[in-house]
């Protein structure tokens, strides 16, 4: 076992993992990457913003940041770049509005949303000691809009804040009928603010995704969009110099426990946690798995862990989607800036939306998809093999039988867990992602053959094994490298039909990695499979090691 990760309380800040009060943050004594420049420039520039981000990447911090900036806070702000704010000749105080519509569950039905949002209207106007007339508060529409009158005759213009827009939707994706009573709910509520312009001072939302502009937002025709704006692409997330200015100290320890440099440390925390883009060239570290990593030193998908939506998993199953379909898919600027309704939009587009995509520059279009980092490809592998094995507790156990047969070279237990993987594959429904990618990517090989492979690429990739994959284009690499507990795996794949053809490609699988591949991986366990196309099965294999030489 390793060494404990441990710090003394007065060597390093403390790090903020999971907190989103920005009060509690600062007062607290946790570190906080400043990003309060960017909050300025909003202010000084504009009224009615949106932002995109995915989940966990710092919008409710952001939010409880504008509500202490513009309540007057100025003690937590000291040593931030918003802090000369509060010394400005024209600064005033104002009065903030916070919503969070995660509250409203959407699930419950259309009146249980109405209530939790006229709850929280209640709750804004007892914040500012104003009341709301019974016959307002009978909806939520209409109360909203008398909060917002009331506020603003006793203190002036009003700041409103709307975290996580869109969650009510999302969680009723599945079904379309329900999603629609929420837009509705949702686009009488929003619309309230643009016929109360005279009563506002700023406004801010932010969600997950921004494919409602044209449905909740259709009324806000001032409102301006962020979320792909190359000034504001690191307003949210670390940016590497950010991470290495900020948490130096936790990064020169854990490389000193880990028994690497600290330039060796950066590059395998880039690798698994950095990679998110939003305007196709700023890269940026998710915050959470980021600081869940430097507290607790260990690569894990912290940000799949701490709560998957259920919305995700169900998408990629009722649209049988695969994982590598997405990897270099070229897409427009106009693909990205409006991806059309939640319940209308394309998987490429939902998947880009909710941040399990992100943009690259692309070399036919503007840009090109590709999951964000090693965390996200995992997260998104381990929910496809759960959706074809039925569950993700199946998947967890097979993952553990395989690395098993890993350990104690069982070459048939190997062959025994894949199989129960490709028979579950429900090939039809399947085959017509794999004709598309074999279309659009141009590869020059039969879909079923795409299908086997990338499916056994993902399943390897969801539990949890240090994969490298040739798996298409066959340009001078095995088709999967696996390296696991100090041992390298080379394995090569082959296609045929009936037993004498599977038994020969087995042993030319075998013969392909001896001839190109062995010698680059000393001692290497060399495997050749030949899956029989009829039975949709591996039903030979031939083993060997490489020369230790």
């Amino acid at each position: 076992m390793g060494r404990r990760f441990k710090l003394r309380k007065t060597e390093l800040q403390k790090l903020p993992v999971g907190i989103q009060a920005f009060e509690k943050l600062r007062e607290g004594g946790y570190t906080y990457v400043d990003k309060t420049r960017y909050l300025l420039k909003l202010i000084e520039n504009g009224t009615v913003y949106f932002l995109s981000r995915p989940r966990r990447f710092g919008k409710s911090l952001m939010v409880s940041t504008f509500d202490a900036l513009f309540s007057g806070k100025k003690e937590l702000f000291k040593g931030l770049a918003a802090e000369e704010f509060f010394d400005r000749p024209d600064y005033k105080i104002s009065p903030v509005l916070r919503f969070d519509m995660s509250a409203l569950d959407a699930e419950k039905g259309f009146q249980s949303m109405e209530d939790a949002l006229i709850l929280q209207i209640i709750t804004n106007a007892k914040r500012h000691g104003v009341t709301i007339s019974s016959l307002a508060i009978k909806y939520s529409h209409s109360g909203f809009r008398e909060l917002m009158q009331n506020v603003a005759a006793a203190y002036g213009p009003v700041v409103i804040l709307v975290d996580e827009y869109d969650k009510p939707m999302l969680d009723v994706l599945h079904d379309s009928e329900e999603v629609d009573k929420a837009r509705r709910l949702l686009r009488s509520f929003y619309t309230q603010i643009k016929s109360s312009d005279d009563c506002i001072r700023f406004v801010f939302f932010t969600g997950i995704t921004k494919f409602s502009r044209a449905g909740v937002f259709s009324a806000l025709n001032n409102l301006e969009d962020i979320s792909m704006d190359a000034d504001y692409a690191s307003i949210a997330g670390y940016t590497e110099e950010e991470l290495l200015l900020n948490f130096s100290g936790y990064i020169d320890k854990i490389a000193e426990i880990m028994k690497i440099s600290r330039e060796e440390l950066v590059v395998k925390i880039r690798d698994y946690y950095d990679g998110f883009s939003f305007d196709g060239f700023t890269k940026l570290y998710n915050p959470f798995s980021t600081l869940s990593f430097l507290k607790n030193p260990k690569f894990l998908n912290y940000w799949f862990i701490s709560g998957t939506p259920e919305f995700i998993a169900r998408f990629m199953k009722d649209k049988n989607l695969t994982v590598e379909q997405f990897q270099g898919f070229e897409v427009s600027r106009d693909f990205a800036s409006f991806p059309g309704e939640i319940d209308t939009a394309t998987a490429a587009s939902f998947l880009y939306q909710a941040g399990y995509l992100s943009l690259r520059p692309g070399s036919i279009e503007d840009y090109s998809l590709d999951y964000p980092n090693h965390e996200v490809l995992t997260a998104m592998s381990f929910l496809l093999i759960g959706n074809i094995l039925g569950d993700s507790s199946t998947s967890q156990s097979s993952g553990t039988a395989f690395k098993q047969c890993l350990i104690h070279e069982d070459k048939e237990g190997i062959k025994e867990e894949l199989n129960q993987l490709l028979a579950a594959i429900p090939y039809d429904d399947y085959m017509g992602a794999a004709k598309t990618v074999i279309k659009i990517k141009r590869l020059g090989i039969d879909a079923g053959e795409w299908l086997y492979r990338s499916t056994l690429l993902s399943y390897l990739y969801g539990i949890g094994l240090d994969v490298e994959a040739e798996t298409h284009t066959h340009r001078g690499r095995a088709d999967l490298i696996i390296k696991f507990k100090g041992q390298v795996w080379v394995l090569e794949i082959k296609i045929a039909k009936g037993e004498a053809r599977t038994k020969e490609a087995a042993r030319d699988a075998l013969a392909q990695i001896k001839e190109k591949y062995a010698a680059r991986y000393i001692g290497a366990k060399l495997l050749g499979l030949a899956i029989d196309d009829e039975k949709r099965q591996i039903t030979h294999i031939e083993f060997d090691e490489a020369s230790k030489r």
